[in-house]
């Protein structure tokens, strides 16, 4: 109870800078990505409550809607979380969701620790805690929340390694299949990541021991494909649906995610949101994930553990392994070094830019694996300190020289020292977090209810999109998805079919955010109003709102000149277009 209740305090923590205000604060560094996930568990509450397909949504980008399984939907969470959604509202179910699910992956972690790998419940708190806040995932809770949700990965890798168990095969098998489907539907990355190191344990552990290998590999193979086959059964749909269904895509326009590298240089920088790091590195390095931003003190430590156990753990040489491993193959086409690009090829550099499925993928990602072994490797560096890893001591005991005996004696200080100059660094701190304008009370009194009828829609402008419109974006998140919006922030097909963030601008849209760009009008036409009732047309709008915004002053000359004088109705600006489309 006191590991998980230190779990949750730390999570309120990371999470304190919302709670300020947290019904109208975003993430400083992903507000997009926040308003998404806000937007997120409104759609789990809006299918739970009107019993529709949480596969598909058409009140964001409409008319053509939104693949939900082609994107990071969450469904194995909003959709449960729904009663709580409809209660408190997304913003206040993000922040707990947030803070509750690193929490619960360090627990479930610990558990894994303390009851397959090590004897001491400090060292399985150390690494638990490590594995559930360390740098890259804390980094990842800036604004998502589905790298954060990690609380099944570690009952799944324990169920692997179950299945080879005599007699219980069958069981193992079910209980995999069910944790991985439900993982599928949470995040399907981390499981893709969870699945190639459990491979390599797998082969690497044949390796090694393969008398033992080849003893337990039919048994494993038959609780393998009994959990396989399960999984495939229950999701079958879904992922038919997510790859064929309306409005997915095959990979994305440029492979943009593909030379998304790790810096060389960033092993052993202290991230930002610690309280070793700060923001002045990023100036440096760059914007990236941190997801090894592990600093000094845990590379050198981990070096070190690693010479020390490697000979005498199979654990730690397979740890070994998944080290080396994953984080060669995370710096990808070109090396990185501080910031710039080296020119020496990357492991990815022979990896084709539209290989199924690695296409989506980004490289600097599979440093998650590193950072999942680093957490165990701190929890037998701990456990082996404490005494707990040491091999019995034959009789008769014979005295140990002097130099030993001093030795022995500082041998526990010093190792903790260690181990809490590694770890204590990247202790996170508060999320930095922004305030966002809340929602007109025109939006939120439900005052545009008499203006959109069944099977229309409110246009807000500007136009949601993956780079302007995020407050109104949250129009729809924070009401619930009462009423459907155009376009929007999402991952979907361009005329191509390849995947694109957001909508493939209209006309109009791109006339907006031109305007807005520029913070004046460029010359209109005939040709420009045509092009604004045909777009309104085609969204099925029935009324254009305006709010609050910094650009409101040429957003509403914009609008005026494309549709007219509008109305002043509570604290918006409308145009009432029922009459043009």
């Amino acid at each position: 109870m006191l590991v998980i209740g230190a779990y949750v305090l730390l999570g309120v923590v990371v999470c304190l800078n919302y709670w300020v205000d947290v019904n109208n604060r975003v993430s400083s560094h992903l507000p997009t990505d926040h308003s998404w996930f806000e937007w997120l568990f409104s759609h789990g509450a809006y299918s739970v409550r009107n019993l529709e397909n949480p596969l598909f949504s058409t009140q964001q980008n409409a008319p053509d809607g939104v693949n939900m399984m082609a994107n990071t939907s969450l469904l194995g969470v909003t959709l449960p979380l729904a009663p709580l959604t409809w209660l408190l509202g997304p913003q206040v179910v993000y922040a707990l969701y947030l803070g509750g699910a690193l929490a619960a992956t360090a627990g479930t972690a610990y558990w894994m620790l303390s009851r397959h790998l090590v004897r001491s419940r400090a060292a399985a708190f150390v690494g638990g805690g490590f594995l559930g806040f360390a740098p890259g995932i804390v980094h990842h809770a800036n604004g998502q929340p589905n790298f954060v949700s990690n609380f099944l990965l570690p009952l799944i890798v324990v169920r692997v390694f179950r299945l080879a168990e005599p007699g219980r095969w069958r069981r193992n098998g079910l209980v995999l299949g069910l944790l991985v489907a439900y993982q599928i539907f949470i995040n399907e990355e981390m499981l893709l990541l969870t699945a190639m190191a459990c491979l390599v344990i797998v082969i690497a552990y044949a390796v090694m021991r393969p008398r033992a290998a080849r003893e337990r590999a039919g048994t494993f193979a038959a609780g393998l494909g009994l959990g396989g086959g399960l999984a495939l059964l229950l999701t079958a749909y879904p992922i038919w649906f997510q790859f064929n269904g309306p409005q997915s895509y095959r990979g994305l326009q440029g492979g943009v995610f593909h030379s998304w590298g790790e810096d060389v240089v960033a092993f052993v920088t202290f991230p930002r949101d610690t309280i070793a790091g700060n923001e002045a590195v990023e100036a440096t390095i760059g914007l990236t994930e941190q997801n090894t931003w592990f600093g000094w003190p845990l590379v050198l430590l981990s070096v070190v553990a690693l010479a020390l156990l490697v000979r005498r753990s199979l654990v730690a040489r397979i740890l070994a392994v998944l080290v080396v491993l994953f984080s060669v193959a995370a710096l990808g086409p070109e090396i990185r070094f501080n910031g710039a690009l080296t020119g020496i090829p990357g492991p990815w550099s022979y990896i084709p830019e539209d290989l199924p499925l690695v296409e989506m993928m980004m490289p600097t990602r599979l440093t998650l694996v590193t950072t999942a072994a680093l957490g165990v490797l701190l929890a037998l560096a701990w456990d082996a300190v404490a005494g707990n890893g040491r091999p019995p001591v034959p009789a008769p005991r014979t005295p140990e020289p002097a130099a030993e005996r001093r030795w022995s004696r500082w041998r526990r200080p010093i190792g903790y020292v260690a181990v809490a100059a590694a770890v204590v660094p990247l202790i996170p701190t508060p999320l930095p977090a922004e305030p966002v304008d809340p929602p007109p009370a025109f939006i939120t009194s439900g005052a545009w209810q008499p203006y959109v009828p069944d099977g229309h829609t409110l246009v807000p402008v500007p136009i949601p999109s993956n780079v302007h419109g995020l407050s109104t974006l949250r129009w729809s998140a924070l009401t619930q998805h009462q009423f459907p919006i155009p376009a929007g922030y999402f991952i979907g097909p361009n005329l191509d079919g390849e995947g694109v963030f957001g909508a493939p601008n209209r006309p109009t849209s791109t006339l907006i955010y031109r305007s807005m760009d520029a913070g004046a009008l460029p010359e209109l036409t005939d040709e420009n109003r045509r092009q604004a009732v045909e777009d309104l047309r085609f969204w099925r709008a029935s009324v254009v709102v305006l709010g609050a915004h910094p650009k409101e002053a040429v957003l509403r000359e914009l609008m005026t000149a494309l549709l007219g004088e509008p109305q002043r109705v509570d604290d918006v600006w409308l145009w009432d277009v029922r009459d043009r489309v």
